[in-house]
């Protein structure tokens, strides 16, 4: 037991441990973001996302790549400038927050920092 870390909300077990950024309950196998992340949350409480310039994205919105990106397996890659209708917005892995199709490559995970709200 740690004495440092908040009990599980879930299930109010005291043997949480962290696992990387997330919070891990043993008991219920609940994982949570500390409270000390508050400044990615809004009052609600959902983690708000942004683009490369500072505005906030939500589900369904337009966006354009604003770097060219390599793809493996792709001889070309996702040149910059080229738009991306329609993206949802996940919990993915290592940053890649955005859910999406890209005309010519099919679906794929984009990290919301090389993106443009259009």
């Amino acid at each position: 037991m740690n004495e440092n870390l908040p009990p599980c909300p879930a299930c109010s077990g005291v043997y949480t441990y962290e696992m990387g950024a997330l919070l891990v309950c043993p008991e219920c196998a609940h994982e949570w973001q500390p409270a000390g992340d508050a400044a990615d949350t809004t009052a609600d409480g959902p983690k708000v996302i942004k683009d490369a310039v500072g505005n906030v994205l939500t589900d369904g919105d337009t966006v354009t790549v604003v770097k060219t990106l390599k793809v493996k397996g792709s001889p070309s890659g996702i040149k910059a400038g080229t738009k991306v209708r329609n993206i949802r917005l996940v919990d993915g892995v290592d940053g890649h927050d955005i859910d999406c199709k890209v005309d010519g490559f099919g679906p794929m995970q984009l990290k919301s920092s090389v993106v443009k709200k259009v």
